[in-house]
């Protein structure tokens, strides 16, 4: 009876300690609706563009080239990419993948790209536009764009511009 008393206790204070913190929620739900209202007024000045918006994400998708070969995307599928990033707001270049095409795994890049990139087939391009909680979030990555001008880097909260063309795709 006293193990089972035990027990009850161990796993009483296992799911009070398991509660999720309410943390930042403010200021992420701050943030989302700067970056939406970022992306609406972006598209709202270039009507021409015909972008889809993936479900509650915040993500918005132009399909430039479908692509021909049907992939059934997982975390582990390898995909090889050509990419061009920029800052939604200036049009600055932060990112490009040039002659080298890298591969990824599906489940090692940004949410972003893990959401957007399941819109095409192999071979296929995409244009993404990402609020920043599906790129870095509230994180500067020093390291991208110094190479094309931006002397801090890509500053944290940034919503971002993705040219992508889907090479290839291995599960």
């Amino acid at each position: 009876m006293n193990r089972l008393a035990i027990i009850i206790l161990v796993l009483f204070f296992c799911f009070t300690a398991c509660k999720k913190s309410d943390v930042g929620s403010a200021a992420e739900k701050a943030q989302a609706a700067i970056d939406d209202k970022i992306i609406s007024d972006y598209l709202a000045a270039n009507p021409g563009l015909a972008a889809k918006k993936i479900d509650t994400t915040g993500v918005y998708y132009i399909v430039n080239d479908p692509g021909t070969i049907n992939v059934i995307f997982t975390t582990s599928t390898r995909i090889t990419v050509g990419y061009t990033g920029r800052l939604l707001t200036t049009g600055e270049k932060f990112a490009e993948s040039g002659a080298f095409n890298p591969t990824f795994a599906l489940g090692e890049v940004i949410r972003g790209w893990k959401v957007g990139i399941p819109q095409i087939k192999k071979g296929g391009s995409i244009r993404l536009l990402l609020p920043s909680r599906y790129a870095y979030g509230p994180y500067a990555q020093p390291q991208l764009g110094i190479a094309f001008g931006l002397k801090e880097g890509l500053p944290g909260n940034s919503v971002l511009d993705f040219d992508i063309s889907l090479y290839d795709a291995v599960n």
